[in-house]
């Protein structure tokens, strides 16, 4: 393989089709895991669940954004070269891929913690849903890492 080849994107950098399939990957669990978590659910009575409700909401709005750059890189065949560019990508993937991780771990604990009370604090009903939007932020966290670590990987190849 040549490594003087520059013309390709990497299989999950910026720009090519398969980040964007990490980032509406990434979309789509943070948003189910937002809709889990608050529609009908009364989340806000405990912090790690207003903090993961918080995380998603800034998520959904970045893999988006990116998925909207992936959508045209793909489309006109121009993929991101711009180093400086790269690094706000990778910062931000790495920034939201720790807090995403912190939130479905402290959201995973305090669910944890109530069915350890037997549903007294927690009703069937409740704890399902928030077991299933823990369970999607996990999910959204695993992608997001990975999309840190192939713009990573990509950059430290490239430059």
């Amino acid at each position: 393989m040549d490594n003087g080849d520059r013309s390709g994107a990497g299989a999950g950098a910026v720009g090519s089709a398969g980040s964007l399939g990490l980032r509406v990957g990434q979309a789509v669990f943070s948003s189910a895991s937002l809709l889990f978590m608050s529609v009908g659910v009364e989340f806000f009575s405990y912090t790690a669940f207003c903090f993961l409700v918080t995380i998603m909401g800034l998520v959904i709005p970045w893999s988006c954004t990116l998925a909207m750059i992936d959508v045209y890189s793909v489309l006109v065949g121009c993929p991101l070269r711009v180093p400086g560019v790269m690094v706000i990508v990778v910062v931000g993937d790495c920034a939201l891929s720790i807090v995403s991780f912190a939130a479905a771990c402290s959201s995973a604990a305090v669910i944890d913690l109530l069915l350890q009370f037997h549903g007294s604090h927690c009703s069937p009903r409740f704890c399902g849903r928030y077991q299933l939007s823990a369970m999607m932020a996990f999910l959204s966290w695993l992608l997001m890492a990975a999309s840190a670590i192939f713009n990573l990987w990509f950059i430290a190849s490239r430059w």
